[in-house]
């Protein structure tokens, strides 16, 4: 493709930004070029107060057809655009339109490589080696990752960790807390991780891969929610979600709050929620009107003698 420069792109959007409202004087957009699959375009036309006009959103589609076409050229890398305009003083005449591309370190996605997830694994692995045997490997659905190394949990790790203690089996999601890839914000992804415990002395591999499966899948919508873990927080026990006939007697999961919390990831620590899965006779004679079923939750678990 012949090559596309900025002040070619001006000449381009100079006219289609020349029909701003009557009273616009200056005008700015910014766009940000694709981050984790999503574009930002941000902008429009002002006042001479600086107050911003209503009307002109015909120049948001005319910015986005000259990024791309600066995209393809492939001049010079960059992921940020910004297009200023300023109307003529003089009648007839046409307005001055700047353009400018730049490559703005701080928004580049994390890439797959990024040290970062590594760490994240690293001090889940070492808090969960406190309280038992962690066992090799995962036990996970190994989905691939988009090309922003993205997983349904948004992050590289979708997985399950095991671990022994005595008579106990225990089941962990190892991603939830993984720093979001191709998203530059300091999070700990969806700041969470869930866990629930099992009778290994009587469990078959059957179950326990039933048990993984469900995990995932709770992970899977956690992270589609992203605030569960503030109403985990804020009510001590939710009723999440139903479950399939396979699992009966069970029918519920309940979501608690754990009270420990994983230290030491990329950006401080996230706590833990307990998964417990009950059965409808635990709490079809209890109130369930209030936000999350939170108190029918709460008696649940206090009837089998587990804190919120």
């Amino acid at each position: 493709m012949t090559a596309y420069s900025n002040s070619d792109a001006a000449k381009d959007l100079r006219s289609a930004l020349d029909k701003a409202p009557a009273d616009a004087v200056t005008g700015d957009w910014l766009f940000i070029t694709e981050q984790a699959g999503v574009i930002s375009q941000t902008g429009g036309y002002m006042y001479a107060d600086g107050s911003h006009v209503a009307e002109g959103n015909h120049a948001l589609q005319k910015v986005r057809e000259v990024v791309e076409k600066l995209e393809a050229s492939q001049i010079q890398p960059f992921n940020k655009v910004i297009v200023h305009w300023t109307r003529s003083k003089i009648p007839l005449l046409r307005g001055r339109v700047t353009v400018n591309i730049l490559f703005d370190e701080t928004i580049v996605p994390r890439g797959p490589q990024d040290p970062i997830y590594e760490a994240a694994s690293v001090a889940r692995r070492a808090f969960w080696e406190k309280y038992g045997s962690v066992q090799d490997g995962f036990k996970a659905e190994q989905d691939g990752a988009n090309i922003h190394n993205q997983t349904e949990w948004f992050g590289p790790h979708r997985r399950v960790l095991t671990l022994k203690s005595n008579t106990q089996l225990t089941l962990a999601t190892d991603g939830l807390s993984t720093p979001w890839a191709g998203i530059a914000d300091q999070e700990n992804g969806v700041g969470c991780e869930l866990f629930m415990e099992l009778d290994a002395s009587n469990i078959t591999s059957h179950l326990i891969d039933d048990w993984t499966h469900l995990l995932i899948s709770l992970g899977d919508l956690v992270a589609d929610g992203y605030q569960v873990a503030a109403d985990v927080e804020k009510y001590g026990a939710i009723l999440f979600c139903t479950l399939t006939d396979e699992y009966n007697p069970m029918t519920r999961i309940i979501l608690s709050r754990d009270g420990r919390k994983i230290d030491n990831l990329p950006f401080g620590s996230v706590p833990l929620i307990r998964v417990t899965p009950i059965a409808e006779s635990e709490i079809e004679h209890l109130e369930q009107s209030d936000e999350w079923a939170s108190s029918a939750a709460r008696h649940a678990l206090a009837e089998r003698q587990i804190e919120t």
